[in-house]
């Protein structure tokens, strides 16, 4: 039986008593007793509860900031986790941009060098092209000559032809240079 009713009981018998002059009542000291027994019998049940709950409170209480205390260290170690893994972004980002742009200067350069190779190249090329060029016309211009003084003297047909062969020779040789100019260094 809880307090509450026990109580009811109470005052209801109270209310209940014999009235006597001066405002006085009469009431049975046993009845009395019995009610305040079953007081006493729900007291420690209530009394119990609350300090159960009171305990429970407290200990859920603790608990409770407990786990928040927890929640709020693990936010803010994971707020630091992202501050630090977003600057470690941003850091890896500043770098990949300056080596691309680096890697991309230094390809620029090596195809610059790379187009003035080959340049002076195809001039060197050119310029013995051209001398060999000239050494063939001038034989077939002394060819033509030849022909043309058939009526010459010996001698000097002779000396055209010495003339002819070292002029051949030496277009030879320009042309064994060209010859030798390897085509992969183009």
């Amino acid at each position: 039986m809880s307090v509450y009713r026990v109580l009811d009981k109470l005052e209801a018998y109270v209310h209940e008593g014999t009235w006597l002059p001066a405002g006085y009542r009469i009431l049975s000291e046993e009845r009395l007793i019995e009610l305040l027994e079953k007081i006493r019998a729900s007291l420690p049940e209530e009394v119990g509860r609350a300090k159960a709950i009171a305990r429970s409170h407290d200990s859920m209480m603790r608990a409770a900031q407990e786990k928040a205390q927890a929640i709020v260290d693990e936010a803010a170690s994971k707020h630091e986790e992202l501050v630090e893994d977003n600057e470690i972004v941003k850091r890896a980002r500043t770098t990949a941009d300056v080596l691309l742009r680096e890697a991309e200067e230094k390809a620029r350069k090596v195809r610059e060098g790379a187009d003035r190779y080959a340049a002076d190249v195809l001039v060197e090329m050119e310029t013995r092209l051209f001398g060999a060029l000239g050494a063939v016309r001038k034989g077939r211009q002394v060819l033509e000559g030849q022909r043309q003084s058939a009526e010459r003297p010996l001698e000097e047909a002779a000396a055209k032809s010495k003339r002819a062969a070292f002029d051949l020779q030496t277009a030879g040789d320009e042309t064994a240079a060209l010859e030798s100019v390897s085509p992969t260094a183009v």
